[in-house]
Protein backbone atom coordinates (compact mmCIF):
# COMPACT_ATOMS: atom_id res chain seq x y z
CA UNK A 1 0.00 0.00 0.00
CA UNK A 2 1.16 3.34 -0.78
CA UNK A 3 2.06 5.96 1.49
CA UNK A 4 -0.36 9.13 1.43
CA UNK A 5 1.97 11.89 0.37
CA UNK A 6 1.89 15.07 2.00
CA UNK A 7 2.50 17.65 -0.69
CA UNK A 8 0.03 17.63 -3.22
CA UNK A 9 0.67 20.87 -4.43
CA UNK A 10 4.71 19.57 -6.26
CA UNK A 11 4.34 16.39 -8.43
CA UNK A 12 7.42 15.25 -10.34
CA UNK A 13 7.10 13.39 -13.91
CA UNK A 14 10.16 12.09 -15.25
CA UNK A 15 10.47 11.54 -19.00
CA UNK A 16 12.82 8.40 -19.93
CA UNK A 17 14.02 7.09 -23.24
CA UNK A 18 15.75 3.87 -24.16
CA UNK A 19 19.70 4.21 -23.25
CA UNK A 20 21.90 4.01 -20.06
CA UNK A 21 20.31 7.66 -18.84
CA UNK A 22 16.81 6.55 -18.27
CA UNK A 23 17.64 4.85 -14.65
CA UNK A 24 19.69 7.74 -13.87
CA UNK A 25 16.63 10.11 -14.20
CA UNK A 26 14.68 7.71 -12.39
CA UNK A 27 16.72 7.68 -9.65
CA UNK A 28 17.12 11.30 -9.55
CA UNK A 29 13.11 12.31 -9.70
CA UNK A 30 12.71 9.48 -6.90
CA UNK A 31 15.16 11.60 -4.84
CA UNK A 32 13.16 14.84 -5.47
CA UNK A 33 9.71 13.11 -4.60
CA UNK A 34 11.08 12.00 -1.35
CA UNK A 35 12.63 14.93 -0.34
CA UNK A 36 9.19 16.72 -0.83
CA UNK A 37 7.36 13.62 -0.44
CA UNK A 38 5.09 14.28 -3.50
CA UNK A 39 4.00 12.31 -6.48
CA UNK A 40 6.44 10.53 -8.77
CA UNK A 41 5.24 9.60 -12.32
CA UNK A 42 7.35 8.43 -15.39
CA UNK A 43 6.73 8.89 -18.62
CA UNK A 44 8.28 7.11 -22.00
CA UNK A 45 6.64 7.93 -25.34
CA UNK A 46 7.28 5.94 -28.77
CA UNK A 47 5.90 6.06 -32.56
CA UNK A 48 5.01 2.18 -32.43
CA UNK A 49 2.36 0.45 -31.14
CA UNK A 50 3.91 -1.71 -27.89
CA UNK A 51 3.10 -4.79 -29.69
CA UNK A 52 5.84 -3.73 -32.49
CA UNK A 53 8.43 -2.69 -30.36
CA UNK A 54 10.99 -5.41 -30.39
CA UNK A 55 13.10 -6.69 -27.32
CA UNK A 56 15.43 -4.16 -26.73
CA UNK A 57 12.55 -1.38 -25.90
CA UNK A 58 10.07 -4.14 -24.43
CA UNK A 59 12.51 -5.10 -22.04
CA UNK A 60 13.29 -0.95 -21.17
CA UNK A 61 10.01 -0.63 -20.41
CA UNK A 62 9.81 -3.79 -18.06
CA UNK A 63 12.82 -2.14 -16.55
CA UNK A 64 11.33 1.01 -15.78
CA UNK A 65 8.31 -0.25 -14.57
CA UNK A 66 10.19 -2.34 -11.57
CA UNK A 67 12.12 0.71 -11.03
CA UNK A 68 8.86 2.73 -10.73
CA UNK A 69 7.16 0.05 -8.22
CA UNK A 70 10.77 0.08 -6.48
CA UNK A 71 10.62 3.79 -5.98
CA UNK A 72 7.26 3.94 -4.52
CA UNK A 73 5.71 6.21 -7.98
CA UNK A 74 2.66 6.74 -8.48
CA UNK A 75 2.21 5.57 -11.93
CA UNK A 76 4.39 4.41 -15.33
CA UNK A 77 3.16 5.65 -18.41
CA UNK A 78 3.71 4.45 -21.73
CA UNK A 79 2.85 6.75 -24.59
CA UNK A 80 2.72 4.06 -27.29
CA UNK A 81 1.36 4.71 -30.96
CA UNK A 82 1.94 8.39 -30.88
CA UNK A 83 3.01 10.93 -33.78
CA UNK A 84 2.85 14.17 -31.98
CA UNK A 85 5.85 16.04 -31.32
CA UNK A 86 7.31 14.85 -28.13
CA UNK A 87 7.24 18.27 -26.29
CA UNK A 88 3.38 18.40 -26.93
CA UNK A 89 2.88 15.16 -25.55
CA UNK A 90 4.71 15.36 -22.27
CA UNK A 91 3.28 18.91 -22.01
CA UNK A 92 -0.05 16.80 -21.85
CA UNK A 93 0.94 14.45 -19.52
CA UNK A 94 1.78 17.00 -17.33
CA UNK A 95 -1.37 19.12 -17.12
CA UNK A 96 -2.90 16.11 -16.22
CA UNK A 97 -1.53 14.95 -13.60
CA UNK A 98 -1.07 18.48 -12.48
CA UNK A 99 3.05 18.65 -12.62
CA UNK A 100 5.20 21.11 -11.46
CA UNK A 101 8.80 19.61 -12.08
CA UNK A 102 9.91 17.76 -15.22
CA UNK A 103 13.24 16.08 -15.44
CA UNK A 104 14.50 15.23 -19.27
CA UNK A 105 17.65 13.74 -20.39
CA UNK A 106 20.47 14.91 -22.54
CA UNK A 107 22.11 12.42 -24.88
CA UNK A 108 23.08 12.41 -28.15
CA UNK A 109 22.26 8.59 -28.83
CA UNK A 110 18.64 9.60 -27.95
CA UNK A 111 15.71 10.11 -30.49
CA UNK A 112 14.80 12.73 -27.43
CA UNK A 113 18.09 15.10 -28.26
CA UNK A 114 15.57 17.36 -29.68
CA UNK A 115 14.48 18.11 -26.21
CA UNK A 116 17.90 19.78 -25.62
CA UNK A 117 17.68 22.20 -28.30
CA UNK A 118 16.16 25.79 -27.61
CA UNK A 119 13.48 25.75 -30.04
CA UNK A 120 11.86 22.48 -28.06
CA UNK A 121 12.55 23.76 -24.50
CA UNK A 122 10.78 26.87 -25.82
CA UNK A 123 7.71 24.73 -26.60
CA UNK A 124 7.37 23.44 -22.95
CA UNK A 125 8.20 26.39 -21.28
CA UNK A 126 4.65 28.02 -23.84
CA UNK A 127 3.10 24.96 -23.42
CA UNK A 128 3.43 24.74 -19.75
CA UNK A 129 4.97 27.98 -18.46
CA UNK A 130 4.74 27.57 -14.67
CA UNK A 131 6.66 24.32 -14.71
CA UNK A 132 10.43 24.04 -13.47
CA UNK A 133 12.36 22.26 -16.04
CA UNK A 134 15.56 19.83 -15.23
CA UNK A 135 17.41 18.59 -18.38
CA UNK A 136 20.36 16.35 -16.89
CA UNK A 137 23.10 15.63 -18.60
CA UNK A 138 24.61 11.81 -19.52
CA UNK A 139 28.25 11.86 -17.90
CA UNK A 140 30.79 11.40 -21.29
CA UNK A 141 32.46 8.39 -19.86
CA UNK A 142 29.24 6.87 -20.24
CA UNK A 143 28.51 7.86 -23.78
CA UNK A 144 32.03 7.31 -24.83
CA UNK A 145 31.36 3.55 -23.43
CA UNK A 146 28.29 2.88 -25.75
CA UNK A 147 30.24 2.41 -28.56
CA UNK A 148 31.64 -0.87 -27.06
CA UNK A 149 28.62 -2.60 -26.84
CA UNK A 150 25.75 -3.54 -29.07
CA UNK A 151 22.26 -3.05 -28.68
CA UNK A 152 20.82 -4.38 -25.90
CA UNK A 153 18.37 -7.93 -26.03
CA UNK A 154 16.04 -9.24 -23.31
CA UNK A 155 18.18 -12.14 -21.75
CA UNK A 156 17.85 -14.77 -18.61
CA UNK A 157 20.23 -16.45 -16.04
CA UNK A 158 19.89 -20.23 -15.88
CA UNK A 159 21.29 -22.06 -12.82
CA UNK A 160 24.49 -24.06 -13.80
CA UNK A 161 26.94 -25.16 -11.93
CA UNK A 162 28.56 -22.50 -9.45
CA UNK A 163 27.15 -19.88 -11.80
CA UNK A 164 24.78 -18.99 -14.63
CA UNK A 165 24.56 -19.80 -18.11
CA UNK A 166 22.66 -16.73 -20.07
CA UNK A 167 20.13 -17.86 -22.26
CA UNK A 168 18.04 -15.54 -24.64
CA UNK A 169 14.85 -17.47 -24.37
CA UNK A 170 12.47 -18.19 -21.29
CA UNK A 171 13.61 -21.20 -19.65
CA UNK A 172 11.49 -22.72 -16.24
CA UNK A 173 14.49 -22.60 -14.02
CA UNK A 174 15.50 -18.73 -14.91
CA UNK A 175 16.32 -17.53 -11.90
CA UNK A 176 17.02 -13.78 -13.06
CA UNK A 177 15.41 -11.99 -16.33
CA UNK A 178 17.37 -8.83 -17.82
CA UNK A 179 18.56 -6.98 -20.43
CA UNK A 180 22.48 -8.66 -21.79
CA UNK A 181 24.75 -5.70 -23.97
CA UNK A 182 27.35 -7.70 -26.12
CA UNK A 183 30.82 -6.64 -26.74
CA UNK A 184 31.21 -5.69 -30.21
CA UNK A 185 33.64 -7.48 -32.11
CA UNK A 186 33.92 -10.86 -30.48
CA UNK A 187 32.59 -13.78 -31.86
CA UNK A 188 31.10 -15.20 -28.47
CA UNK A 189 28.67 -14.17 -26.02
CA UNK A 190 30.97 -11.96 -24.04
CA UNK A 191 29.63 -8.80 -21.80
CA UNK A 192 27.23 -7.18 -19.60
CA UNK A 193 23.92 -8.64 -18.57
CA UNK A 194 21.88 -6.01 -16.15
CA UNK A 195 19.32 -6.82 -14.31
CA UNK A 196 17.57 -6.48 -10.86
CA UNK A 197 17.76 -8.15 -7.91
CA UNK A 198 16.26 -7.35 -4.65
CA UNK A 199 15.50 -4.03 -5.26
CA UNK A 200 19.14 -3.25 -6.33
CA UNK A 201 20.30 -2.65 -10.00
CA UNK A 202 23.31 -5.10 -10.84
CA UNK A 203 25.99 -5.28 -13.43
CA UNK A 204 27.51 -8.72 -14.40
CA UNK A 205 29.96 -9.62 -16.34
CA UNK A 206 29.04 -12.44 -18.68
CA UNK A 207 32.08 -14.28 -20.89
CA UNK A 208 31.18 -16.98 -23.41
CA UNK A 209 27.39 -16.86 -22.33
CA UNK A 210 28.97 -17.83 -18.50
CA UNK A 211 28.54 -15.47 -15.03
CA UNK A 212 30.42 -17.25 -12.77
CA UNK A 213 29.62 -15.02 -10.03
CA UNK A 214 26.70 -12.08 -9.37
CA UNK A 215 29.37 -9.63 -8.60
CA UNK A 216 28.32 -6.19 -9.21
CA UNK A 217 30.99 -4.15 -11.60
CA UNK A 218 31.66 -0.79 -10.84
CA UNK A 219 31.07 2.23 -13.55
CA UNK A 220 34.62 2.29 -14.91
CA UNK A 221 34.54 -1.56 -15.82
CA UNK A 222 30.71 -0.74 -17.54
CA UNK A 223 28.77 1.64 -18.93
CA UNK A 224 25.75 0.80 -17.31
CA UNK A 225 26.25 1.93 -13.93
Amino acid sequence: MKKCKTRMDESILVCVAYGPNGERLIRRGSKIANMLDCPLYILTIDPLPFEELDGERTAYIEFWRKLAEESDADGFILMDNEKRPVAKVIAQVAREKHTTQIIIGQTAQSRWREITKGSIVNVLLREIPFIDLHIISVARALVDREDHYEKGVRAYLIPEGDGYRVSFHHEANAAYEGIFFKEIGTDFDNGIFKFLSNQEIMHVHVTDDFVKELKNVSMTECEWD
